[in-house]
């Protein structure tokens, strides 16, 4: 098995909404913001080849919307992922395999491109797109905190393209891959747990967004249900602890991996890795 870090792009956030009600003198100590509040954020996606299948977690934000749309996420230095697939030199019809960790449109966004004539195209048209049902009904019906995540263009293509699999349970769908369900985010939020060369590496998706989210208070404001949420990032900490995972971190611009340890703080980040350091 062959793992490639791919940089979607980089972008934007608004540094309280990401870290939620713990104030800007405490968390912009081990994140720094600009001027105007905002942080820098990534949506590094993960390509696997297995030898047999090419898959792909999460897409980010695609090009699709209007450029109005694009202003408020302030991407900068365009990083893309036809980019990264031409320097690997792979192609985006080799891909069997997507898995879309949840439908908020900077996960699934890059699923979907719209073409000259302004219809809406499957960007991986030979892959089987994976979504928890739970996931996919909730995108469907969404409420009024996460409406304007979810946009039915990032993945209703998908559905009636016939390549959307849908899971209800978590489980091992793919060999050496092993999709575990997380609900405070927003529901049935798929976290994939890999088996490479005899590690166990999380995509964290947004069950924990940044290294330095690893401390217990630190809970996005985007959490539709914070309290929840932080008793999966506590359960999934001490799970991590135990079994020596290695966390890949989608959204954190500085730091692609790392170890977590116990301490007399609770749990903290050990050692900072990334991806090659793996192999």
């Amino acid at each position: 098995m062959k793992l490639f870090t791919l940089n979607a792009e980089n972008w934007k956030l608004d540094g309280g909404a990401t870290f939620g009600v713990v104030p800007k003198t405490i968390w912009s100590k081990v994140y720094p913001a600009d001027e105007l509040n905002y942080i820098n954020i990534k949506n590094r996606c993960l390509l696997i080849d297995s030898g047999n299948r090419l898959m792909i977690i999460d897409t980010g934000l695609g090009r699709k919307q209007s450029e109005k749309f694009y202003t408020f996420k302030f991407i900068f230095d365009e990083d893309s992922l036809e980019n990264g697939f031409r320097d690997l030199g792979y192609k985006f019809e080799d891909v069997t395999d997507v898995i879309l960790t949840h439908l908020h449109d900077d996960h699934v966004g890059g699923a979907i491109m719209r073409d000259k004539n302004g219809e809406n195209k499957l960007v991986f048209p030979n892959a089987t797109h994976w979504i928890s049902k739970q996931q996919f009904d909730w995108a469907m019906n969404p409420n009024k905190r996460e409406v304007g995540a979810f946009f039915r263009e990032n993945f209703l293509p998908i559905k009636n393209s016939g390549r959307l699999k849908m899971i209800d349970a978590e489980g091992e769908y793919i060999p050496d891959i092993y999709f575990k369900l997380y609900n405070g985010h927003t529901q049935g939020m798929i976290i994939p747990h890999i088996t490479f060369a005899n590690k166990t590496l999380v995509y964290m998706a947004d069950l924990i967004m940044t290294a330095s989210h690893i401390p217990m208070p630190f809970i996005p404001a985007f959490d539709i249900q914070p309290l929840i949420a932080l008793t999966e990032k506590e359960e999934f900490l001490a799970e991590a602890v135990k079994k020596k995972y290695y966390l890949y971190f989608e959204h954190d611009y500085y730091t692609e991996i790392c170890t977590v340890k116990n301490s007399d703080k609770g749990i903290v980040r050990d050692e900072t890795l990334s991806l090659k350091d793996l192999k």
